[in-house]
């Protein structure tokens, strides 16, 4: 009996549709899954004429596939993927492959990987971005490991990808470089979400917009330059009307925005190698605030905020309000390239920036038409420093900057938490400041610890006596 090509561990929705999608790109799939009713639903319901098998057990599963085995873990991250590889451990041979295509964490890649080699087993870890609709139709994908590892399963994932300008996946670097660059991708989708809600927020309260009329405001703005994923579901969020109340259905959603942990990642790894990515940080903080709701409710009767006056020229606000947002959306995807630049200093991964933005134009959920000047900005100066600094960027941050202070000003003034846009703003103005005030900082530090300080004027290391 021939034997299937490629199997896949995990059937929750995105499982299932990632294996459908490697059949429909013609390759046999063998399927297994730990609560093994989901499989046998799987087969009959969505598999009926499709070259799918089912599987029982874990030895089963390695049984059916062709050598050397190729195996997608779709389990959930941390102990959960552990667990599995030790069931599937015994009954690989040297020369077999595991695909984690969940959000683990690089350093635990790192060490599967490790551990995995010791037998002679190969292990990539595979960043996978587009939800459960990409992983049907064509998601984004980041592998990371040997290129030995990638070359067993290059055809199969780069047929699987979307296709924007060729396969929206491509390798992305030794060791767990495949996890990192999908850790910071969802950085920066945390950013660019955080910033798209402040916005609605303060369209809604200064403006007094209702969530349909933002959503055609979204929708005209989706038509420029830097529409996207994101700006899109936008779009459709605002719009829906809740079937049971008759209301807005965004008006009956509880305002407690959940996290899986890689946004916090992204801002911890930022802070291990010493890259400043605020804007991502803020996001990752509002999502915490937001899940006091008890507190806020509360405090909402005790802390008083000022009066929210109406814009003087609606038409002008929006369009600020647009500009605004331009500048905290590139703001992010600067803060998430400037830490894998730095990142690949560190960890000596061999990511290539141009390579990263092109595959992020299709599939994955920060997909924008913002991805083109920033793949060409690092093809025309590998060495770029800063995507704020690009002379594209920088041309249109410096002409819109103003609207974004201005934004900023005016939801301070009004009481509008603004973590996101404020943070954007601060770090353009933070990176653009030739002297900042960290000078004190190095004399206070000096003074209570003795921990020296650098001249402008001279070489070395320096310490004063400052006390008496």
């Amino acid at each position: 009996m021939a034997k299937q090509q490629i199997g896949l561990v995990g059937l929750a929705v995105m499982g299932e549709n990632l294996a459908l999608n490697f059949e429909s790109r013609g390759y046999s799939v063998a399927v297994f899954n730990r609560t093994t009713s989901k499989v046998t639903r799987f087969i009959q319901n969505r598999c009926q004429g499709r070259d799918v098998v089912g599987c029982t057990s874990p030895e089963e599963l390695c049984a059916s596939l062709q050598t050397p085995r190729k195996i997608v873990l779709m389990v959930k991250a941390g102990e959960a993927v552990d667990a599995m590889i030790e069931q599937f451990r015994p009954h690989l041979d040297r020369g077999d492959l595991l695909i984690d295509g969940g959000n683990s964490h690089f350093r635990d890649t790192e060490r599967r990987l490790r551990d995995l080699a010791d037998d002679g087993l190969l292990y990539i870890g595979t960043g996978v971005s587009g939800g459960e609709e990409g992983a049907l139709r064509g998601p984004c994908i980041m592998p990371g490991g040997s290129k030995k590892a990638y070359q067993l399963v290059k055809g199969v994932l780069e047929k699987a990808a979307a296709h924007v300008d060729g396969p929206c996946c491509t390798y992305i670097g030794d060791r767990g470089a495949g996890h990192f660059v999908k850790m910071v991708h969802n950085g920066i989708e945390y950013g660019i979400m955080q910033s798209i809600a402040e916005v609605y927020h303060i369209l809604g309260a200064f403006a007094r917009m209702t969530p349909d009329e933002i959503s055609q405001t979204f929708a005209n703005w989706n038509r420029g330059e830097f529409g996207g994923y994101l700006t899109e579901i936008t779009v459709e969020c605002l719009a829906r009307t809740d079937e049971e109340t008759g209301k807005p259905l965004v008006d009956v959603i509880l305002d407690q925005a959940g996290q899986k942990g890689t946004g916090k990642w992204t801002s911890q790894a930022a802070m291990d190698v010493g890259v400043a990515t605020p804007t991502i940080d803020m996001a990752v903080e509002a999502r915490i605030l937001s899940a006091f709701k008890g507190e806020r409710e509360a405090a909402s009767h005790i802390l008083k905020g000022p009066r929210v006056y109406r814009p003087a020229n609606r038409t002008q606000f929006i369009n600020r309000c647009r500009d605004a947002l331009y500048c905290a959306v590139v703001c992010a995807y600067a803060q998430g390239l400037a830490l894998l630049r730095e990142a690949d200093r560190e960890y000596g991964y061999g990511l290539q920036l141009p390579e990263i933005a092109r595959i992020w134009k299709g599939g994955c959920i920060i997909r924008s038409k913002l991805l083109d000047p920033i793949a060409e900005a690092y093809r025309a100066d590998p060495a770029l420093t800063n995507l704020l600094v690009a002379p594209h960027f920088a041309k249109n941050v410096n002409r819109r900057v103003r609207a974004l202070r201005q934004v900023v000003s005016e939801a301070v003034a009004a009481g509008i938490p603004v973590l996101a846009l404020s943070s954007a703003l601060g770090y353009i103005d933070a990176y653009r400041t030739a002297r900042l005030p960290q000078n004190l900082t190095q004399a206070q530090r000096d003074y209570f610890g003795a921990h020296t300080y650098r001249r402008v004027d001279k070489e070395g290391a320096f310490h004063t006596q400052w006390t008496a």
